[in-house]
């Protein structure tokens, strides 16, 4: 074998090591009750799907896997993440790329912000304010395991957490999934971890600090009973201030109050990554993950019901592509004409959902 074949499939046979190290998606999940549920694959579905919606114009690059996406407040452009390379590996580590990533409503990209501060990018959350606030799941090299605020010009005006370290809060997170702020006060949510379920010492909580960074309280801990997440992978609020955690390794979403006392839980919207929810509490729900082995008998797609009592009454089956398991978007956004959007990690980029008119 020469030496650059030696190389490739030297660095193949790492890349493939470092996969079976991290891909939690192929670790089987639920619990006793979700395991009981009967699979919701069918419903209407009026949307028509338009892949590579956007385009990384400013920096004419591929696109890199991508977890986040979110509905600016003028209810017309788009704001998503990406991870700067191909690949769960090695994401934007070693990257000058900029990850943060703003559309008009064709998706044509306005800016981009953000090169050399993360390592891994994943939630997103476009505030009130019209604020930028991002989560990196992962630590490296000094960087990650935080929540920054970016201004919408792209200018750094809080980080949450230290970068590089994995820990307890205020001081530290632990590889924060999602972050979403409380519409009335300001108060930030953040969703930890991202880490191996398998992990004795898991981390599986949302931290909550106040609008200036102060940390103020954590909602939950480790577990499967309710209120205890394992992989809380987005949160949101609806119109009543209610917490909403996809509690995507549990199989469910979780109902709380802004303090964390549980109302209730779905177990019928999948293996939940990604929440939207719109005026009405609607809940959009995009599961990028089912399948025989991890959640047998369910499939990927978006499914959609009502967040009061819980019925899914539609489900968009995931796209095709040559994955052998369909592609399906993790994060998830709506905009306000009833659109939805989804951030592709295997496709990469961000996929469009173009609601048909009644």
């Amino acid at each position: 074998m020469d030496a650059s074949r030696y190389a490739r499939f030297a660095m193949t046979a790492v890349g493939f090591a470092l996969l079976a190290t991290i891909a939690l998606p192929g670790q089987r999940g639920g619990t006793p009750a979700s395991d009981q549920i009967e699979p919701v694959n069918s419903g209407d579905n009026p949307y028509r799907v338009v892949l590579d919606w956007a385009q990384l114009d400013r920096e004419a690059r591929p696109w890199g896997g991508s977890n986040g996406v979110d509905v600016d407040p003028d209810g017309e452009s788009v704001w998503a993440v990406d991870r700067c390379s191909p690949g769960m590996t090695p994401g934007c580590v070693d990257s000058p790329a900029h990850p943060v990533h703003h559309f008009d409503a064709s998706g044509n990209e306005i800016r981009s912000f953000g090169g050399g501060m993360f390592v891994w990018p994943h939630g997103i959350h476009v505030d009130v304010d019209g604020n930028v606030w991002v989560a990196d799941a992962r630590a490296d090299g000094g960087k990650g395991s935080v929540v920054v605020k970016f201004s919408p010009l792209g200018e750094t005006l809080l980080t949450l957490g230290t970068p590089g370290v994995r820990g307890d809060p205020p001081a530290a997170l632990t590889d924060p999934t999602d972050v979403v702020t409380d519409p009335d006060n300001g108060d930030v949510y953040v969703a930890e971890s991202h880490t191996n379920v398998a992990d004795p010492d898991l981390i599986g909580r949302v931290s909550v600090f106040d609008a200036d960074g102060n940390f103020l309280r954590v909602i939950g801990n480790t577990g499967t009973g309710p209120g205890e997440f394992r992989t809380p992978h987005a949160i949101e609020f609806d119109s009543q201030g209610r917490l909403v955690v996809a509690d995507r390794h549990n199989h469910r979403i979780q109902v709380l109050t802004r303090e964390g006392a549980f109302i209730r839980e779905y177990l019928n919207f999948g293996r939940v990554s990604g929440l939207a929810i719109d005026a009405n509490d609607v809940v959009y729900a995009a599961d990028s993950e089912s399948n025989e082995r991890v959640h047998p008998g369910w499939q990927r797609g978006i499914r959609i019901g009502s967040l009061e009592d819980g019925e899914v009454t539609v489900f968009i089956p995931a796209h095709a592509s040559n994955s052998p398991d369909g592609a399906m978007g993790e994060g998830i956004a709506i905009d306000p004409a009833g659109n939805l959007y989804t951030a592709e990690a295997q496709l990469r980029g961000v996929t469009k959902y173009v609601r048909n008119a009644d």
